[in-house]
């Protein structure tokens, strides 16, 4: 007997959210999505709140969340905690302000580098190579 409320298996709720089933899997292992229960000889069923979850995970994830800062967000879910998921936020978008300035400087790093190499002519040595052996790390880590 096929369960109306929750029609998809496994393999139906990964397709319908997009996502491998032994992802699925994974994130009934760290309590991402709950596993329902197996009716006796039956198969477990899920339904739409499953699929809206894996929504919510896929999502976290696409702005940068880690899987352990999005069960930090599902606890605070039921909109009581608003306050404590904009910190949440705020320190991710801290993060991701960082990792920008860090990729600027990298590209105009890089950018210069390409550029000397473009101005070499004949049998020199590479001015790229020779930026690696010296090392980039010189530096100063808070640009790069």
């Amino acid at each position: 007997m096929v369960n109306k409320v929750n029609p998809l298996t496994i393999g139906g709720l990964a397709k319908a959210a997009g996502v491998h089933v032994e992802t699925i899997r994974y994130y009934q292992r760290r309590g991402l999505l709950s596993e329902p229960q197996r009716p006796p000889g039956g198969i477990r069923r899920y339904g739409s709140a499953d699929i809206d979850r894996l929504t919510f995970v896929k999502s976290a994830q696409n702005l940068g969340f880690s899987l352990d800062e999005i069960i930090d967000l599902l606890r605070l879910e039921d909109g009581a905690h608003c306050q404590e998921a904009s910190v949440l936020a705020e320190h991710k978008l801290q993060s991701v302000r960082g990792k920008i300035k860090k990729l600027v400087r990298i590209e105009s790093v890089l950018s210069d580098m390409v550029a000397r190499c473009h101005e070499q002519k004949g049998d020199i040595a590479c001015p790229l190579i020779a930026s690696l052996h010296t090392g980039i790390s010189k530096v100063p880590e808070t640009d790069l």
